[in-house]
């Protein structure tokens, strides 16, 4: 470390410990919630790091600072009415979707993940790439980085391990198939002007 990088380090300290109570008051009296006003301090901070070399003295210096603060803030604000609007579409988007009751899986859920859990761990993960992130083997190698055909292999022999462990495939979820016995089927007659 040279002189001039302990020098500006020394500087910004004096710097912090003379601005900080100031501009967490600023910052807290802007936001709603205590922890995105420590946000804001930190990331004004951060910027008075870079600027270490270069930091504004005395008084300058503060109000330089809630220059920075005043960026952030935007930031913070913008940054927030994009989660905002992003979570309102993210409820329209759940009001219109409708989804079945999953009591009725639970036994079969927790049967296939007690399933998964007993699978070594890269079959598994070649497993739910496959089923859960609808990845092709190809994509999964390049994942994984395996050859394409180790994950074929080992997506056929995990498969295979699963069905052993959780028992055959049941089929879509939600759908009981009823089977009705042939002698219990009686043939509607038509009459022939009806044919």
């Amino acid at each position: 470390m040279t002189r001039s990088d302990s020098d500006a380090e020394d500087r910004f300290r004096t710097f912090y410990t003379a601005h900080f109570e100031a501009l967490l008051a600023y910052a807290v009296r802007r936001v709603e919630q205590p922890a995105d006003a420590a946000d804001v301090v930190a990331d004004s901070f951060l910027v008075a790091w870079r600027r270490r070399a270069t930091l504004p003295a005395g008084d300058e210096g503060r109000l330089w600072l809630y220059g920075v603060a005043r960026k952030a803030l935007a930031n913070h604000h913008r940054g927030g009415r994009r989660r905002d609007r992003l979570g309102q579409r993210l409820r329209e988007r759940l009001a219109e979707t409708t989804f079945p009751d999953p009591g009725h899986e639970l036994a079969e859920r927790d049967a296939v993940r007690d399933a998964l859990s007993r699978l070594p761990d890269l079959d598994r993960e070649v497993l739910t790439l496959t089923v859960w992130e609808g990845l092709e083997p190809r994509e999964i190698a390049e994942v994984l980085r395996l050859p394409a055909a180790t994950v074929r292999q080992r997506l056929s022999r995990a498969r295979t391990r699963l069905r052993a462990l959780a028992g055959d495939d049941p089929g879509p979820p939600g759908h009981v198939a009823l089977e009705t016995p042939r002698a219990s089927v009686r043939p509607v007659l038509v009459p022939e002007e009806n044919r």
